[in-house]
């Protein structure tokens, strides 16, 4: 059975936020006042002396709500999102995707997914958000940006404050950009042009977070956020490896993944003093690829052909991972050799 279900996105292209709940108590009276009484905020809320953190890194409020069950959450109802988990419940992708548990419609009318809590059999875990793919944006959007050529000064100022040298000698004269020009710049500043992923949020055990990861670009850069994730926790490592390298091999099996366009989808990374594991979440942009076209998920993204480039971030995060368990030899290093390392981790595996 999957270790319950959090839903995160971390995403300036959508409206999504990333919230967790840490539930220490399994008692389910417990559980139905401590629902009642929590509210929706970043902060951390007390009852009865026990700290059950919700934490919020970006995106707008409301989209989250406790759920009406132990161990779920509800997420603001997407129909897209909702037809993507019902076809996940039926592809052999179920076991790396969150549990959907149907609809409910809320006191104040309004429709959510229930899903699984990811989180509530870890005991205080650190989670990092990771968007996959070269693009998060969907063509569509991208085509219906281009219709509209106003110039943002809200654009602009987001642009400015991560790189004053980014906008040209014109838009600094207007002090405005277009929607298409931020879209693609955006994506070029992070590890998502160059790696195929980027780093969104990160939630550590002792309940500090960030997303300060706009301008995390390089491998060397990502590798040592990786290292600073796991800190400690060197069994974490293998157990993410082994995961990753499951996720890709059912991927490649999967009529869902064969026929649809993964955008603004990311990889749950979760980990506590006993265990790790990932999840796929966020598939309010995943969609249908038109019939007349194919892809495969790994070739360079251009207008038109609908590539998503999730192999191409997921190739590379296996790879990053087999080089936190080696040394410089190529080896496995020497705190991974206490460790039971699944066969497709050992060291004849590793070579680059």
């Amino acid at each position: 059975m999957l270790a319950g279900n959090i839903c995160v996105n971390i995403s300036e292209f959508m409206d999504v936020v990333y919230c967790a709940y840490v539930l220490h108590s399994k008692q389910s009276e417990r559980w139905r006042k401590l629902r009642n009484i929590v509210q929706w905020t970043p902060f951390f809320q007390t009852y009865k002396k026990q700290r059950y953190p919700w934490i919020q890194l970006a995106g707008h409020q409301g989209n989250f709500k406790a759920g009406p069950d132990q161990g779920t959450i509800l997420k603001k109802l997407s129909p897209q999102e909702e037809r993507c988990f019902k076809l996940l419940m039926k592809d052999i992708l179920r076991p790396y995707v969150p549990e959907y548990k149907g609809q409910v419609t809320c006191d104040d009318g309004e429709l959510y997914l229930q899903l699984q809590d990811l989180l509530s059999d870890f005991d205080c875990p650190c989670v990092m958000d990771c968007k996959i793919g070269v693009r998060t944006y969907l063509e569509e959007e991208l085509a219906k940006a281009k219709e509209k050529t106003k110039l943002r000064k809200d654009m602009y100022e987001k642009m400015i404050q991560i790189d004053p040298a980014a906008p040209t000698d014109e838009e600094h004269r207007s002090k405005g950009v277009t929607k298409p020009r931020y879209m693609i710049w955006r994506e070029t500043i992070s590890s998502t042009s160059t790696l195929g992923f980027r780093i969104d949020g990160v939630k550590k055990a002792d309940g500090t977070s960030t997303k300060d990861f706009k301008t995390t670009k390089t491998r060397e850069q990502i590798l040592e956020a990786f290292k600073d994730f796991t800190g400690s926790s060197r069994s974490a490592v293998p157990k993410y490896l082994e995961r990753l390298k499951n996720i890709r091999a059912t991927l490649l099996e999967s009529p869902f993944f064969r026929t649809h366009e993964l955008i603004g989808s990311s990889l749950l990374f979760v980990h506590d003093k006993r265990g790790a594991s990932i999840w796929m979440i966020d598939f309010a942009k995943t969609v249908p690829v038109p019939d007349d076209i194919s892809i495969d998920h790994n070739s360079a993204w251009k207008v038109g052909n609908h590539e998503d480039g999730y192999l191409i971030g997921l190739n590379n995060l296996i790879s990053i991972f087999e080089s936190l368990i080696k040394d410089d030899n190529g080896n496995i290093d020497e705190p991974y050799t206490d460790l039971n390392l699944d066969k497709s981790v050992r060291r004849d595996t590793l070579a680059t």
